[in-house]
């Protein structure tokens, strides 16, 4: 008798998920600058109502430490400091009757404020 191994692959869903929403968005933003290197940086830094706060930039420049995501042709770049806190999380872009803006959805944060901080 001899076992054959069933060899099992399964798809690892990404750590940070970058929504197809968020991509056409920045698509959007990266065509009307008419800079095609731009990527989208997200960033977590000290402040904020509940101690930490996102931030979003556009940057032409990768550093050595960044982790870059691409989903439909756009860049994000995430630094190793952020990356850390945003594992997890989701970045999408919202339009509603509050206005448009990019939210992260990230299940590391314990607490939150009304302000999106």
């Amino acid at each position: 008798m001899s076992a054959v191994a069933e060899k099992i692959e399964t798809e690892m869903p990404a750590p940070i998920l970058f929504t197809d929403s968020a991509a056409a968005k920045v698509a959007d933003l990266i065509a009307e600058e008419g800079n095609p290197d731009l990527k989208l940086r997200v960033f977590v830094q000290g402040g904020g109502c509940s101690g930490f706060q996102y931030g979003f930039t556009f940057d032409e420049i990768t550093n050595e430490d960044d982790t870059t995501m691409t989903k439909n042709g756009v860049s994000l770049l995430i630094d190793a400091m952020s990356y850390q806190y945003l594992v997890g999380a989701e970045i999408d872009y919202k339009e509603d009757l509050q206005g448009a803006q990019f939210v992260i959805k990230n299940p590391n944060a314990t607490t939150t404020c009304g302000c999106g901080s």
